[in-house]
């Protein structure tokens, strides 16, 4: 049975082979999907370790997404933009194919999921990290006709800019501090880390237009700071759960060519949380 991973560390938390597993059964395909505590001065050795034993692909989370970035033999379009991958395809000439799902995930999960269009829209991004940077791409793709990215550090958000300027329209790309968020955003994505320690990224509460989609990347059993605040100035909360699943049926589509249905795995996992 053919054999796929996902490897972090710590890595006990994640739902990911509950997610193929179903994606597995839905499609009828036969594999076999595990977690890898990789050790993190391992990463590659582990990676290896696994291709040896007959793995055909991995997914990869934190902390070594930059890592699988560098032992990939071959990068997508994506990956490349992203500079970092949280997909990798094992060929059976030995290659490392690294790709990068999570802009693909997040934006499917708006569209598809959420049911909002991106074309036209103005949408605001929270973060200039490798989260943010996964996503400005797929998101340029779908033609908004605004994206700021906002920043601590503007010159960090100006740097994203800078990177992927010459795939928006003139005007269409740009940067700035959080308090600097001034004007409104039909989409307003939290792409820091900030809901991690129970913080809000300060940005005014005027960024959220009237029935706004705000949506956080992380997700929970129940809401975010950052999403209490958008609900309470008038948009509507969304969390990352959403982006995990759609994620994964983008890798899953990868290794074995179907795309799998996404609705029922999504309302299982929300039960359960």
């Amino acid at each position: 049975m053919d054999r796929y991973c996902v490897f972090g560390n710590p890595i006990a938390h994640s739902k990911s082979p509950e997610i193929h597993a179903a994606y597995a059964l839905q499609t009828g395909q036969q594999l076999h999907y595990e977690k890898q505590l990789a050790p993190l001065d391992g990463f590659a050795a582990a990676v290896h370790a696994f291709i040896a034993a007959g793995g055909k692909g991995a997914n990869v989370t934190v902390p070594f997404k930059l890592e699988a970035h560098k032992l990939a033999s071959a990068l997508t379009v994506r990956a490349q933009a992203a500079g970092a991958v949280n997909t990798l395809v094992f060929g059976a000439d030995g290659s490392i194919t690294g790709d990068n799902t999570d802009g693909a995930g997040l934006v499917a999960d708006i569209v598809q999921n959420a049911g909002v269009a991106l074309i036209g829209k103005r949408v605001l991004l929270l973060g200039a990290g490798g989260a943010a940077r996964g996503v400005v791409l797929p998101i340029l793709e779908h033609r908004p006709a605004a994206l700021v990215i906002a920043n601590r550090t503007v010159a960090t958000a100006a740097a994203l800019v800078e990177q992927f300027g010459a795939l928006a329209g003139p005007g269409v790309l740009s940067a700035c501090g959080f308090a600097d968020a001034a004007e409104a955003f039909d989409v307003v994505i939290n792409a820091t880390s900030a809901s991690l320690s129970a913080d809000l990224p300060p940005v005014p509460a005027g960024v959220f237009a009237p029935g706004a989609l705000a949506l956080d990347m992380m997700y929970g059993a129940q809401p975010t700071v950052f999403l209490q605040f958008a609900a309470g100035h008038g948009a509507v909360p969304r969390d990352g759960l959403g982006m995990l699943v759609e994620q994964a049926a983008e890798a899953f589509q990868l290794w074995r060519g179907v795309r799998p249905q996404t609705a029922q795995v999504l309302q299982a996992l929300r039960a359960k949380l």
